[in-house]
């Protein structure tokens, strides 16, 4: 299962797919295949592997598969019928599938006669998949909402000057978080204030190979020479504050990580909402003092209802600090949405 961890490490960290990885052994538990999956339209993992044996090899075969292999028809075939179909005697998988469409390959291998055994090494494939299992089981790209502050909580000057809070490594480190994200999103309060490019770069201000789609959320209009739309993909306009309805378009157009970097203003308004999977805070060893929070309302009125998180990481960046946090929901507000499992 291991094997199959590091193999599912080389398919796409972004769009709706899982990253899967599947070994097969044969009957005296040698490797005998490997596969994985690379993204929308292409053969699954399982089906990856068993492409390279010939007709007939994986006759009472054992497959050792990341995820429950899928049960429905996409860009391509059910997995589980396709391992039937070669002959397997026996499944492995690590995490159960939460997709509603998607989900029951294990019940239909078991009516095959197929052996299943599921929840092996459940724990480090939950820490894999994480942001996928998110975006499944919720009904939305998993959402990283980022801002850069003084030690006192200030995101700005009082005159509204912000470059540079942070130094070089923590700038650089945003990039790279822009560059594993399928969308960056910002609200016209920092275009029209900024002016970003929203791009995610190298070192020397150089593109880094993979770029996030940008988007703009908010009504007001924006000039039309603003950096953005120099941006190599094309911008995406949300012309509207419902914030629900903004994240349910980036579901629908494929995205599975969404970057927030926008100012304070959208910011509050992701957690107000609670649509926020993960906080990265930048933390500089610097006073400014002043009205300009990094935060401003998020609907806490009294000190019973502050927002609680986990700390999961705490990192040096030259002077800087790097905080990376996930909320602690409420007990008994664990969130339902629609599980519908799009691997293509």
């Amino acid at each position: 299962m291991r094997t199959a961890l590091r193999l599912a490490e080389g398919g796409p960290a972004t769009g709706v797919n899982p990253r899967v990885g599947c070994v097969i052994l044969d009957a005296e538990g040698r490797t005998i295949a490997e596969g994985f999956h690379r993204g929308a339209g292409t053969a699954h993992a399982e089906v990856d592997a068993l492409s390279s044996l010939p007709e007939g090899g994986a006759t009472g075969a054992t497959a050792v598969v990341t995820l429950e292999p899928c049960n429905h028809w996409g860009l391509t075939g059910p997995c589980s019928e396709a391992l039937i179909a070669a002959g397997v005697a026996r499944v492995v998988y690590a995490v159960a599938d939460p997709g509603r469409h998607s989900s029951g390959g294990a019940e239909r291998l078991r009516e095959a006669g197929v052996a299943v055994t599921g929840g092996v090494l459940a724990e480090e494939a939950e820490a894999f998949l994480d942001d996928w299992l998110t975006a499944a089981r919720l009904g939305r790209p998993y959402i990283t909402v980022k801002w850069a502050s003084t030690l006192d909580g200030r995101a700005a000057a009082a005159d509204g000057t912000s470059k540079w809070i942070t130094g070089a490594a923590a700038r650089q480190r945003v990039h790279e978080q822009r560059e594993a994200s399928d969308a960056i999103v910002v609200g016209t309060g920092t275009v029209l204030a900024d002016d970003p490019s929203l791009t995610a770069r190298g070192d020397a201000g150089e593109l880094l190979a993979t770029q996030p789609t940008p988007v703009v959320v908010g009504t007001r209009a924006v000039p039309n020479d603003a950096a953005v739309f120099r941006h190599p993909n094309p911008v995406i306009f949300e012309g509207t504050h419902d914030l629900h309805q903004v994240v349910a378009d980036l579901r629908q157009r494929g995205f599975r990580r969404v970057y927030v970097e926008g100012g304070p203003t959208l910011a509050s308004a992701f957690v107000e909402a609670g649509l926020v999977d993960e906080y990265a805070i930048y933390l500089a060893p610097s006073l400014l003092g002043g009205p300009r929070f990094a935060l401003g309302d998020i609907g806490v009125a009294t000190i019973a209802d502050q927002r609680r998180l986990r700390i999961l990481d705490v990192e040096r960046l030259g002077g800087d600090l790097y905080l990376r946090a996930v909320p602690v929901p409420p007990p008994a507000t664990a969130q339902q949405g629609d599980t519908t499992h799009q691997e293509g």
